[in-house]
């Protein structure tokens, strides 16, 4: 079971797949993003979305338009029984943005953070009712991760605990369930492989798509590290590793190579050009 009302905080690829993914469970969406041009392009993303959603056999296709609403005003969250904030990986930035969301939804409203690798006890002391707020680390891309992260905090509420996984489950996912640290689990392990594979770029040792098929033919990796690092963007997979780094060590340290690429504007997908070349 997913909530009737469900409110999203920033309609990039992962909002909008946030968004996508609880239409297609039934939930309402209201999909709040900064000015009018992100507005519109958020919800053509989604209508995109549900357009292919509908062309692999969902039937019901227009009412899940009808069910979106996308705003550039918080006030608009009022009704929402949850709402995810997906703004981008800045700790100022998450801070202020879940601050006034909190300050627009109902007090019995559910609050969560879709970082990947922020301090979600961090987080929570800035609100003002932490015990009603946690983590829910989606995957890209959103429709077909069978993925999400539970991350509770030490102030998040036992009901909190509970009806999120409940929630991962009424969107046909499964849910991990980790206790706030670093990198959860996911980002930790999932980084780190991605930047030894770079090194191994680096150094001469295999060409890109040689390491990924490694990965995917050797370990049923789904897709290649390099491949999934260029999904998700060299820049904020950079970001993450950064912010390990100073939280665990040396071991995180970005490869030179990762930050050469991020600086020529060699980001991935959304750029066209990453480990992969791409068509935009």
């Amino acid at each position: 079971m997913v909530p009737v009302a469900v409110g999203v905080l920033g309609g990039g690829r992962m909002g909008a797949g946030i968004a996508h993914a609880f239409l297609l469970a039934g939930s309402e969406v209201v999909l709040v993003e900064r000015d009018r041009q992100s507005a519109e392009a958020a919800r053509a993303r989604i209508e995109r979305a549900l357009a292919e959603s509908l062309e692999r056999g969902i039937v019901n296709g227009s009412l899940m338009v009808e069910n979106l609403t996308v705003s550039l005003d918080h006030a608009d969250f009022a009704r929402c029984e949850l709402v995810v904030e997906a703004v981008p990986e800045v700790w100022d930035l998450k801070v202020s943005a879940l601050q006034e969301v909190e300050r627009h939804v109902a007090e019995t409203a559910w609050l969560a953070t879709n970082t990947s690798s922020l301090s979600v006890d961090g987080l929570a002391e800035h609100l003002g009712r932490p015990e009603r707020f946690c983590g829910l680390h989606f995957f890209n891309p959103v429709p077909s991760s069978k993925l999400v992260e539970v991350v509770n905090s030490k102030h998040t509420g036992e009901e909190l605990r509970r009806l999120a996984v409940q929630w991962v489950g009424g969107l046909g996912k499964t849910a991990v369930v980790v206790n706030d640290s670093p990198g959860f689990a996911s980002s930790r392990l999932g980084v780190v492989i991605a930047l030894e594979a770079i090194r191994m770029v680096e150094e001469g040792v295999a060409a890109a798509a040689d390491i990924d098929n490694a990965m995917v033919l050797g370990y049923k990796f789904p897709v290649g590290p390099l491949a999934l690092t260029d999904i998700v963007g060299l820049d904020v997979r950079l970001g993450i590793a950064e912010y390990l780094e100073s939280e665990l060590g040396p071991r995180f340290t970005p490869p030179q190579l990762m930050r050469d690429m991020v600086v020529r504007g060699e980001l991935g997908r959304k750029t066209g050009q990453g480990f992969f070349s791409y068509d935009r």
